[in-house]
């Protein structure tokens, strides 16, 4: 019998959906299951998913119902918000030891759940069996605020943009490169689900304002904060230094970090540590990585391996 876990993918025709399959099809103790998706279902997964091998394997069509027909270690659901419960519910009651992760936003308010955010939540994930993948905004604003959480003095304000693979492949002005060409387009720009699961998972108030862009992925944050004390770029540096040790898909440095250094890559930066001469408790930096990788399907990956027993960090080669 194999060592290998077997996951099985819901929803494997997006962009994260797509990214998970290339990173499953090389980890060396995963294979995959099924992968379902009505919109292509039959049609060979390597036309559809760049990077698959061409072994005949096609996409699936499966509703909650057959389920049970495909036992698997964990269930990905690569679903729009709000279609997740049904797939839960069933799942649950045919394999209630699997893990199941949901990479839409339906459980990341829900205490039931395993937040997915390695560097902060590790230990629970190592026995978690439900798991909320964290939002791609959400990780890095995160990421640049948990060292300074507990001295914030007021609210921060997170300027975000990303490249337009975050508004999917349903076509829309945000996603649409002829509308993008020359432009940059704000919207949601108050009330926005990242910057309502930011404030819960940090228990305080955030302002997010996000953007989307020409190029195609990843996602920059410039962060502007107030803390209870003054400080300087370098005692910013050297307590993000210190927070961030050991982390391996973090990387601290004084430049500005730029978008296209994360693309294609599992890492976050975190950098451009400025303090504001006439308010020395006033800061800024920036936090880059990819929206589909860190920020979606290999933070997925990350905590599928810390749920089933794995090395944290393989199969991602990014």
């Amino acid at each position: 019998m194999s060592t290998q876990r077997i996951i099985n993918l819901v929803g494997g025709r997006g962009h994260t959906g797509s990214e998970l399959l290339q990173l499953i099809s090389g980890h060396p103790d995963m294979d995959l299951g099924i992968a379902s998706s009505r919109s292509v279902a039959g049609q060979n997964i390597s036309t559809i998913c760049e990077g698959w091998p061409d072994d005949g394997r096609t996409f699936t069509q499966l509703d909650p119902a057959g389920v049970s027909a495909h036992p698997a270690d964990a269930w990905v659901l690569a679903l729009p918000n709000g279609l997740a419960a049904e797939w839960v519910e069933a799942i649950l009651a045919a394999f209630p030891g699997a893990v199941i992760l949901d990479l839409s936003a339906d459980y990341r308010f829900d205490s039931q759940w395993t937040y997915g955010l390695a560097e902060r939540f590790r230990d629970r994930l190592r026995d978690a069996r439900l798991i909320s993948n964290p939002g791609c905004y959400a990780t890095g604003a995160q990421l640049g605020l948990l060292p300074l959480a507990e001295d914030l003095r007021s609210d921060p304000v997170i300027f975000g943009v990303s490249g337009y693979s975050g508004a999917g492949k349903t076509p829309s002005p945000r996603n649409d490169p002829k509308v993008l060409k020359d432009n940059m387009i704000p919207y949601s720009l108050s009330g926005h689900m990242h910057e309502k699961e930011v404030s819960h998972q940090l228990q305080s108030t955030v302002r997010f304002m996000p953007h989307v862009a020409a190029f195609f992925r990843g996602i920059s944050l410039t962060i502007a904060f107030e803390l209870d004390y003054p400080t300087s770029a370098d005692e910013l540096e050297a307590l993000f230094r210190q927070a961030y040790e050991g982390e391996k898909r973090i990387r601290i440095s004084r430049d500005i970090p730029q978008v296209s250094a994360v693309q294609n890559t599992a890492d976050v930066h975190i950098g451009g540590f400025d303090i504001d001469a006439r308010n020395p408790a006033q800061g800024s930096l920036v936090v880059v990585l990819d929206n589909l990788l860190k920020g979606a399907a290999s933070q997925a990956l990350q905590n599928l391996n810390l749920a089933l027993g794995l090395d944290e960090n393989a199969g991602i080669n990014l």
